[in-house]
Order: C-alpha cells, then sequence, then structure tokens
C-alpha cells in the first residue's frame, strides 16, 4: 500500500489521523471536514477552498468574524462619482518572492477571473461589471456602469494574485507551486490532494509575525474520525463539530468548543428550467412530461411537505435555525415579512390532486455526504417526507467534488446547495443564486435550478445600483419575497458553524465558516 493510499485508509477508520508529520512546537494542525480543489484562489467561489488560499493570498477588502467590512491590502476606498470608486492601496507590501504589491496586480487579478476554465463555481458575479485603471502604483480606480453601492463587499471575493508569477499561468501552475505566490502570512509548501496542504510562515507579512510557524491542513471528512483525531491529540483544531458530539465535548476538560451562528442556509435547489427533468418520473419510470418542478403548485407541496422544525430538532439535533430565505434575521435585505413554511403534509397532497398529480411521481435527490452539518441525514430526512405525500425519493449522497462537477454541469433535478452570502447580506444571494443565469453579465452563477422570475431579475438589478442604503434594502426584500414565495427554492436552515480544539488553543468563531490559521490563538 502506498503512502498516499495507507493516509485515505486511516482517514477513514475511528480513530484515523496518525500525522505523518510530527508536530512541532509552533505547528498548527487543522482536521478539515473539507478539502480544497484547488490552489488557484480564481478556479471556485466555494469556502472550503477560500479557507485554504486565504492564507497564501489576500483580497484588497476583508470581512472581520462578524462580517464587518475591514482594509486588507486596501486601505481605503470611497465613490468619487456615482459610477467610479477610487482604492487607495497599502504600502510597502510584498509578495512572497520579494516583488511589490501594485496596482498592477490588482488589474491583472480582476481581469483574470473570466478567464480561468473548468471552474465548477466561477467567481465571475464579483468581477465582472467593473473595469479598472491604474491612477499611481498604490491607487486604482473601479468604474461600473451603473452606479454600484456593492463594490467593496465584492472586493472581498477576489484574491490578489501576482501579475509577474500568474501570467499565464493555469490553475494546475497553481497547485503545483509555481504560481502559488501570494502576499498573505504563509507560504504555499505543498498540496498532496487527500493528504494535506501545509503552509509556512511568511516573516515579511505586511501584517506583522504569523502566529503559527507551520500550517498543516488535512482533510479529515468523517466526522467521527475528525472527533477521534481532536481526543487523540493528533490535530489541535476540527471544524465541523458533528451535532452529536458538541454536547460530549463541551464536557471534557481537554476541548473548548466554539460557535456562532452561521449565514449559510441550507436549500435544496428545484429544476426550474427544463422541460423534461432527468431524476423526475412517472410512477412507471418513464421521463415525465412536461416537467412538474415547473408547476407552482408542486414546487409548494414540497416545500409544505418538510418539517423543518423536526429536521432542526431530530437531525441537527437543535444545532440549526429553520429558515424561509437565503439570509437569516440581521442581515441587510433579510425580510421580516417572510415566514418558515408550515409542515402540511395533507395540504401537500392536496395541491397535487389539484394539478393532476395526485397519485404522485417519482425524484431522485442528490447532495454531497461530507460538506454541510448532517448533509447525508438531511437527504435521507427529505426523501421520508417527499415519498409520505405521494413523491416517491430516492437519494443518492456522495463526495462534495463529485457532487459539485456534475452539480455545475446541471445534471441534477433537486440538488442540495449551501449559500452564505459572499456580501454579508442578500444582495449576494439575490444575484448569483436567484437572478436568472446570464454568464455576461455575471448573474446566476450557482443557479443550477435555473430559476428565471423577471421582476425578481429588475428588482436586483435595481438594488445593486442603488447608493441609498434605505431604498436598496426594500428593494431587496421586495426581491427576496417574490422568488421566496414563488417557492423558486426550498429554503431548510441556517447551520451553526462550530469548532473544537486541543487545550492550549482558542477559536475566534466565524460567521462564514471559513477555518483560517489565523484566527487560531496559543492560550499558554
Amino acid at each position: 500500500m502506498n503512502r498516499r493510499s495507507l493516509t485515505r485508509f486511516l482517514a477513514g477508520a475511528a480513530m484515523a489521523t496518525t500525522i505523518a508529520i510530527p508536530a512541532l512546537a509552533a505547528d498548527l494542525r487543522i482536521g478539515a471536514s473539507t478539502e480544497t480543489s484547488s490552489i488557484d484562489p480564481h478556479f471556485a467561489n466555494t469556502e472550503s477552498n477560500f479557507q485554504v488560499v486565504r492564507n497564501v493570498f489576500e483580497h484588497l477588502v476583508t470581512f472581520d468574524p462578524k462580517m464587518k467590512l475591514m482594509p486588507a491590502l486596501a486601505v481605503s476606498w470611497k465613490p468619487i462619482d456615482d459610477k467610479t470608486w477610487e482604492i487607495k492601496l497599502r504600502p510597502n507590501v510584498k509578495f512572497h518572492d520579494g516583488s511589490p504589491f501594485t496596482a498592477d496586480d490588482v488589474i491583472f487579478s480582476f481581469e483574470r477571473v473570466p478567464l480561468v476554465v473548468n471552474s465548477p463555481s466561477p467567481l465571475t458575479g464579483f468581477s465582472q461589471g467593473k473595469s479598472f485603471t491604474k491612477v499611481d502604483d498604490l491607487t486604482v480606480r473601479a468604474t461600473t456602469p451603473a452606479p454600484y453601492p456593492l463594490l467593496p463587499n465584492d472586493l472581498t471575493r477576489i484574491s490578489i494574485v501576482s501579475k509577474k508569477n500568474a501570467t499565464g499561468a493555469s490553475t494546475q501552475d497553481f497547485n503545483n507551486g509555481k504560481a502559488a505566490i501570494g502576499t498573505g502570512p504563509y507560504k504555499f509548501v505543498e498540496w498532496i490532494s487527500g493528504d494535506r496542504v501545509v503552509f509556512a510562515a511568511n516573516p515579511n507579512w505586511w501584517g506583522g509575525k504569523p502566529k503559527w510557524d507551520r500550517v498543516i491542513y488535512r482533510p479529515i471528512k468523517s466526522s467521527p474520525s475528525r472527533v477521534a483525531g481532536i481526543l487523540a491529540g493528533d490535530v489541535d483544531l476540527i471544524d465541523n463539530v458533528p451535532t452529536s458530539d458538541v454536547s460530549a465535548l463541551r464536557k471534557n476538560g481537554d476541548i473548548k468548543v466554539f460557535d456562532v451562528a452561521s449565514l449559510r442556509m441550507v436549500y435544496m435547489m428545484i429544476d426550474y428550467g427544463r422541460d423534461v427533468s432527468p431524476f423526475v418520473k412517472a410512477n412507471d419510470g418513464s421521463p415525465m412530461f412536461p416537467n412538474p418542478l415547473r408547476v407552482w403548485e408542486v414546487r409548494k407541496a414540497l416545500s409544505m411537505a418538510i418539517n423543518r422544525d423536526a429536521m432542526v430538532e431530530r437531525v441537527m439535533e437543535g444545532n440549526a435555525v429553520a429558515g424561509a430565505q437565503l439570509v437569516p434575521e440581521g442581515a441587510f435585505g433579510y425580510s421580516p415579512r417572510l415566514k418558515v413554511e408550515t409542515y402540511d403534509p395533507e395540504g401537500a397532497k392536496k395541491l397535487l390532486a389539484k394539478v393532476g398529480l395526485g397519485d404522485g411521481f417519482r425524484l431522485t435527490i442528490h447532495g454531497p455526504n461530507d460538506r454541510y452539518v448532517n448533509d447525508a441525514k438531511i437527504l435521507e430526512a427529505l426523501a421520508q417526507m417527499f415519498t409520505r405525500i405521494g413523491i416517491v425519493t430516492e437519494v443518492v449522497a456522495q463526495p462534495m467534488a463529485a457532487f459539485q462537477a456534475r452539480a455545475s454541469r446541471l445534471e441534477y433535478s433537486v440538488p442540495m446547495t449551501g449559500s452564505a452570502s459572499g456580501t454579508g447580506e442578500s444582495s449576494s444571494s439575490l444575484k448569483n443564486n436567484l437572478h436568472s443565469f446570464n454568464k455576461e453579465g455575471g448573474y446566476g452563477a450557482v443557479n443550477r435550478g435555473r430559476y428565471y422570475n423577471v421582476r425578481v431579475d429588475e428588482l436586483t438589478e435595481e438594488a445593486l445600483s442603488t447608493l441609498d442604503d434605505a431604498k436598496r434594502e426594500k428593494l431587496l426584500q421586495e426581491a427576496m419575497e417574490i422568488a421566496m414565495n414563488d417557492v423558486a427554492v426550498l429554503p431548510l436552515h441556517f447551520q451553526l458553524a462550530s469548532w473544537a480544539t486541543r487545550k492550549g488553543f482558542t477559536y475566534e468563531a466565524r460567521s462564514d465558516e471559513n477555518t483560517l490559521a489565523q484566527s487560531v490563538s496559543p492560550t499558554n
């Protein structure tokens, strides 16, 4: 058995976390529930990638743990007219190879994003519609076709790469380290897919001395294995603490648990765009035409069939909050008028009968089994609930990498996903998840159900060009209300983000669920 096979074997065992690299005094060993799909920071708009590459690459603007905008590689930003923002860059910043960070790197980075090939989840929604020009080495101006209040928020999603090192570089050049040259607190050392990502401290980081000499991310997708690893002392921190273990870990004097309400809404997408959907079948197994998921009554019946309170209490063991929209209470654009759907299986059956589907049909739902808290269990619970109203449902759960690749090709009928607003408000979810797909305009990048509503599009676009916050929030609320009342998707719940550390470590819990090395501190 080779080394990689052995590591994977151990990671699947109950006590799997034997560390091939011994821990040194200033090492930080992270047991992560997900694995990055690339070191290229422009490859995929997923938090599992962001939390890893953010050690190496930085943004112009960042969020603090409570999702407040903070300076990063930009020290200030301001509109100088309705369509132009001026951004002042941080002076005396060096890339890991010693070359200076300048306006040229910013412009290059934004221009590179749409050129990345085979992205399973593009970042184009944050880069398109913006034209960057250089004023001087430490000043850029961003121009938009219309007033755009969220430009600073979008700057939090596009990593700045080195023009010198990334010109002509492929995603593979980042993965093997050739182009993985950033400005962040840690330098890239190696990535062995399925085994580990290793970083070393950047002693010349503009933010001061990094907290750790070396950081090792190990993908440990099995929840029992992650818990076994933290209990055995084989890792120093784990994320996505299994809900079934939270109580016991809190009582363990050698372990500390940190959690925070997450921005992430877990929901089911619905194939709205096709006349025939691949995993919707008649009771005899034949394809259904027309696609019943395009009928409002059918989508409403599916929503009414979901017992969200029971899901939170039993499947999530209380570690979630039932939701009715894609942003949680307190987020900008949240609508207090949207209420969690009332569980009503009998009413759902009546709706199906109303549209001639009283005998139901067959459905297969898909999702990951290693990305969201209890994701496979959620799918199984949903299947039981849908079957109860006559829609006989099967489940296919698979590793996130495989699932995401197929989901991006629109191969599913009702796939699971999680949406955590990239801007900290509902505009991100509306633009990327609910607006109709428009590659050229940067809209609907992750609208894999191809939901389409003209009024939702109009309100979203108007909000994204409205500088008055009060007016903009009303537009966002109305757009979200229309989409949710139209059952564009099936919202389930907001999960709690949780981490556990060994004694001697503390973690600053983040609402964006990112597990960042710089958020871990020693306590002794």
